[in-house]
């Protein structure tokens, strides 16, 4: 076809957020309540369409989750997740939405904004499983983003930063644990540890133990890219990892 007697399809252009965070011990994900239809009254990723054709599309990112969870965090890393434009994904028409990933701790509680009935964290294992019902292909996003983290803490010093500013090998191994939803052997994790130079290093004084032995304290070494790697385990969640 000849592109004097073609026409552009109509197409929406839209933008989701997976924004992951650690509370009490495990991997959560924001979500808001869908106050409009279509799915009105529904579980779902922050997002929306873009305003205008000259918006940007971080703009656009940051912007939508002010409006929907009132959450202001313009210093927030967020990175391209991934373009989703299924036909059918949307009853609205074509829509093909621009996703972005942001993975940081102590983030806040989010209030529901002007464009949306509710605003709150939801642990991601309920959204994996299955659980928790998410709008349009939202679940498969989530997924998507869930894996990313899980391949970031294989390969970069990530969960260093959900510690303290120091803390014990339990306190790290607790972050794998969360976000790669294994249980995880701590002889093998501790090995593992010490085998990546420069992942972490000690700090200072013991930490005292109600019983048993002090455990020793670390901090965040210098190194961001590890290798080796710290390889997820490939038996099903909740396995115990075996034995090098």
């Amino acid at each position: 076809m000849s592109e004097e007697h073609w026409t552009p399809p109509a197409v929406l252009l839209a933008v989701d957020l997976v924004i992951l965070t650690l509370r009490e011990s495990r991997l959560h994900v924001l979500l808001i309540e869908r106050g409009v239809e279509p799915y009105q009254g529904a579980l779902a990723l922050p997002g929306g369409f873009l305003q205008h054709a000259e918006e940007d599309l971080i703009a656009a990112a940051h912007r939508e989750l002010a409006e929907e969870a009132a959450m202001d965090i313009e210093t927030l890393h967020l990175e391209h997740l991934g373009v989703y434009g299924d036909p059918g994904r949307d009853p609205r028409g074509r829509v093909v939405s621009i996703a972005y990933l942001a993975i940081a701790p102590g983030l806040p509680e989010p209030t529901a904004g002007s464009d949306a009935a509710g605003a709150r964290w939801h642990r991601a294992d309920q959204v994996l499983s299955g659980e928790l019902r998410l709008a349009f292909d939202h679940r498969r996003i989530v997924e998507d983003g869930v894996e990313r983290a899980r391949a970031k803490l294989e390969h970069s010093a990530l969960a260093t930063a959900f510690c303290g500013p120091t803390f014990t090998i339990t306190d790290l191994q607790r972050v794998y644990e969360a976000v790669w939803g294994v249980s995880l052997d701590p002889r093998n994790f501790y090995r593992k540890v010490q085998k990546t130079s420069g992942f972490i290093v000690p700090a200072g004084p013991e930490r005292k133990a109600t019983t048993g032995r002090p455990a020793r304290l670390f901090k965040a070494g210098p190194r961001k890219v590890l290798y080796p790697p710290m390889v997820r385990p490939v038996e099903p969640s909740n396995a115990k990892e075996p034995k090098e």
